[in-house]
């Protein structure tokens, strides 16, 4: 079987990827897997620059095809923040309470009807042989005034989905999977992936 790289040590991430990427002839693999895999510094401008970037790296690192993700929260009242700094918009290393948080606060003054929002995520999937490839998904939906739900991460409490009655904490992971921005990337990745392979 042939082995992929997910270029993530975020668990929640690594178990919605494998959850959508089962049943193809990939074992995964993450960054826990190479102990001294160096962090890459996230600074591209946009989620693509911040997916191709981890992805080639850890191809050329690991020497294995391999693929990353950069997504994260756009919000319409905010001009489009946290955006690319979603995971540490609260600082380096913040928590998703933080994050949460610094977001709600940033809220507190805007009306329901205008706390619009989207999670936008692009995956890319690159081989240790040059060969890059994006796949990309969004998800519109609203931020509440205070979390609900205890599944998901990041600022999956927050973001609720008028279509689903539900925040996308309180969804269900397959629930959640079927309707959410990595999922959408990863069901166009995984079409790819079971037409092409990697190569």
């Amino acid at each position: 079987m042939t082995r992929l790289v997910v270029a993530t040590r975020n668990k929640g991430k690594l178990r919605e990827i494998a959850a959508i990427l089962d049943g193809l002839p990939f074992t995964l693999l993450s960054l826990e897997d190479f102990p001294d895999f160096p962090e890459v510094e996230e600074d591209g401008k946009t989620f693509e620059e911040n997916a191709l970037k981890k992805a080639s790296v850890a191809a050329n690192i690991t020497g294995l095809p391999a693929l990353a993700d950069d997504s994260g929260l756009v919000v319409d009242a905010l001009d489009g923040k946290p955006g690319v700094y979603s995971a540490r918009y609260s600082g380096e290393n913040a928590s998703d309470e933080a994050n949460n948080a610094k977001l709600l606060s940033e809220l507190e003054s805007v009306p329901y009807e205008e706390r619009t929002a989207a999670f936008r995520c692009t995956i890319a999937l690159c081989s240790p042989g040059g060969k890059r490839y994006t796949f990309s998904g969004e998800l519109h939906g609203v931020i509440l005034d205070s979390p609900r739900g205890t599944g998901g991460f990041g600022y999956d409490p927050l973001f609720f989905v008028s279509e689903k009655g539900a925040t996308m904490a309180e969804l269900p992971l397959e629930a959640k999977n079927a309707v959410s921005h990595r999922g959408r990337a990863l069901a166009l990745l995984k079409d790819h992936l079971g037409w092409q392979g990697i190569e």
